[in-house]
């Protein structure tokens, strides 16, 4: 707990722990989960042996998330075995592995007995007799579908043939594990989406911005060394993009393109940054807008001031549509319609956040599938669970005699009390320079 305090302390200042520390965060969580989420999830879905398998630099998304900090890839061949008993209040955290995989995975391969390791499988899946023998195979996440082929061949081959029909897919088990965030994971959020808020506030600034000198491109590079020299990493290339007074029309696939051209930054436009961090094993996501002043300016024009508050009113009626059971379509369909009623012209794209940037568990559009998303669409909303409210809104501007898209991105959290954003939310756009009183 001591730690945690100081891990809150330090990250409001920006300050990120060193390495040994984030390792000690790390870990502590990760007991945290295997321990005491990871029992009540398999009794939710009824699964009494969860198998995990990966080579050496071919991890399972899954087994990724479950290695300790000390551990960069999985070793040689890693096997996991949890076994789940609740009528005797047993669970059992299992390495088929020569040592424990961190302080909570016991090792339990008994070379000597059993030299070759699928056989020291097969012996803990006899000794247990499991109802259901669970598997990371999935058609509608990838997450969950980290067992290769080869893999899966050589493991049906050393089973008994009486286990082979008790082998179900793992889907439900492993997005509802990937996609559950715990109290002491929120305690950590915020002050991460703080600091992805504070860099993005810093780059649109004049302290980084010189209209006629700095390119997009420079300042997709600024974003990217200022995460290098604060020792945080990201999971994706930042992208900056301009909307301005001119004859071009919004081109959504240049807006997110990471090759795009730079372009110089000049006064009256309007820009847009993408922008996440990696840390302690959690990611964020976050675009918003800043305008740089013209000559004489001291604030946005009231047309593109109307189109920022489009894209906030589309938000409000996306996260309205949060409520446990409803899936990604449902929820898509129901905003859309809503917002559409209102007169705004939306697309919503928003995903789950948390182990990955696009993360597993229920997808709430794609900016090019507004119908719906088949099989991951029709995933449902969970308590627990954080998500990168990802949409746009497209106003036309008088000012400027065009059509602009408002590009937002601001991360929340879903539990009994409702949909919250977990460090706000952009509702004002950024002026560059800062007006001086």
């Amino acid at each position: 707990m001591l730690l945690l305090l100081c891990l809150c302390a330090s990250l409001l200042n920006a300050q990120v722990l060193n390495l040994r520390q984030q390792a000690k965060v790390i870990n502590d969580i990760l007991n945290d989960r295997l321990s005491n989420l990871l029992p009540a999830l398999m009794d939710k879905h009824n699964i009494d042996m969860w198998v995990i398998v990966s080579r050496e630099y071919n991890e399972d998304p899954v087994l990724k998330t479950m290695l300790p900090a000390e551990w960069l890839n999985a070793r040689r061949r890693t096997i996991l075995v949890f076994y789940r008993n609740a009528g005797k209040n047993l669970f059992e955290k299992l390495a088929v592995a020569r040592y424990n995989v961190g302080d909570s995975i016991t090792a339990a391969w008994d070379m000597k007995r059993y030299p070759d390791q699928w056989d020291a499988l097969a012996y803990l899946v006899n000794e247990r007799k499991p109802a259901k023998i669970a598997l990371n195979i999935s058609t509608d996440f990838g997450h969950a579908d980290g067992l290769d082929h080869t893999d899966y061949l050589e493991m049906l081959q050393h089973l008994p043939a009486e286990t082979k029909s008790k082998i179900i897919s793992a889907e439900q088990l492993a997005v509802a594990w990937l996609e559950t965030r715990t109290q002491r994971e929120m305690q950590i959020y915020p002050q991460l989406i703080s600091i992805t808020h504070k860099i993005i506030e810093e780059g649109f600034s004049e302290n980084v911005i010189t209209p006629g000198i700095t390119t997009t491109t420079d300042l997709v590079w600024w974003f990217r060394q200022k995460l290098n020299d604060m020792g945080l990493a990201t999971w994706f290339h930042p992208s900056v993009s301009i909307q301005r007074d001119d004859s071009a029309v919004f081109d959504h696939l240049k807006s997110f393109s990471k090759n795009a051209a730079a372009e110089t930054i000049i006064p009256g436009d309007l820009l847009h940054v993408d922008f996440g961090i990696t840390y302690l094993r959690l990611n964020t996501d976050v675009q918003e807008h800043a305008y740089i002043l013209r000559p004489g300016e001291e604030d946005v024009p009231a047309g593109i001031k109307k189109a920022f508050a489009a894209a906030n009113r589309l938000q409000d009626i996306l996260t309205a549509q949060f409520k446990a059971g409803n899936t990604g379509n449902q929820m898509l369909a129901a905003a859309l319609q809503q917002a559409r009623s209102e007169g705004l012209k939306p697309t919503i794209y928003t995903h789950p956040l948390g182990y990955h940037g696009h993360a597993a568990g229920p997808t709430i559009g794609m900016w090019d599938m507004q119908g719906g998303v088949p099989g991951s669409g029709d995933y449902p909303l969970h308590y627990n669970t954080a998500y990168s409210i990802e949409l746009n809104a497209a106003t036309h501007v008088p000012e400027w005699n065009k059509e602009i898209r408002i590009m937002l991105e601001e991360d929340g959290y879903f539990d009994k009390a409702g949909f919250r954003y977990i460090n706000g939310r952009q509702k004002e756009i950024y002026l560059v320079p800062r007006v001086r009183e």
